[in-house]
């Protein structure tokens, strides 16, 4: 995954659905592909169902390797090189950077979620992360309510060189707010609970214009 100092925008990094159909969420996945160029797919399920999730990766990964997009893994750094993806994303901060670096070497892609946490953000990439993530970029009812304020994107964006991901809570206002300062914007259930993601994600990228 390549920084957005070396384009002109910031890139598309696609999540999964918690929850899908395997019988039609990879030609939906397949569909969007097709329509835009993505960096990065992360299959980010709920379940802790092994055979699931290895059931889903297979489909995923055949169809993200097939438009030569890399594909990721949430949480699960054993299963990463198992099932022949391109790496792991972790969702506990810096605490596992290390640790997968170590399982899945140095060509693999390890990212790693660090909330807005600066300090975490900032162990997380000296510890070899490939990206660190940020977010939710907008204020919602879940959680505390807070969210990470554009300050901290254009603080990183200026002073570390380690890609940076925005992503949780995506729409068009925070992508016109942080596409200067972001590398990628991490996008899911925003276009996935649209009946027509491919068109749902250019309404998204509308605003990086």
């Amino acid at each position: 995954m390549a920084g957005a100092q070396e384009a002109d925008t910031p890139q598309i990094y696609l999540v999964t659905p918690p929850e899908f159909e395997l019988s039609e969420f990879p030609a939906r996945l397949d569909d969007v592909l097709d329509a835009h160029a993505v960096a990065c797919v992360r299959l980010a399920l709920a379940t802790r169902d092994e055979d699931r999730i290895a059931r889903a990766a297979d489909a995923v990964r055949e169809v993200c390797h097939r438009a030569d997009v890399a594909c990721v893994i949430d949480t699960h750094i054993g299963l990463a090189e198992r099932l022949g993806l391109d790496g792991v994303h972790l969702t506990d901060g810096s605490r596992s950077v290390r640790a997968a670096r170590k399982a899945l070497g140095g060509d693999a892609i390890v990212g790693a979620f660090c909330g807005r946490s600066r300090h975490d953000g900032m162990t997380a990439g000296e510890q070899g992360a490939d990206y660190v993530s940020f977010g939710p970029v907008t204020a919602s009812g879940l959680g505390d309510g807070t969210f990470a304020e554009r300050e901290l994107f254009a603080w990183w964006s200026e002073m570390i060189e380690v890609p940076v991901v925005a992503e949780g809570g995506i729409d068009a206002d925070a992508i016109r707010s942080l596409r200067d300062v972001t590398d990628f914007f991490a996008i899911g259930e925003e276009i996935w609970n649209t009946p027509d993601a491919a068109q749902a994600l250019a309404t998204l990228k509308a605003g990086l214009s």
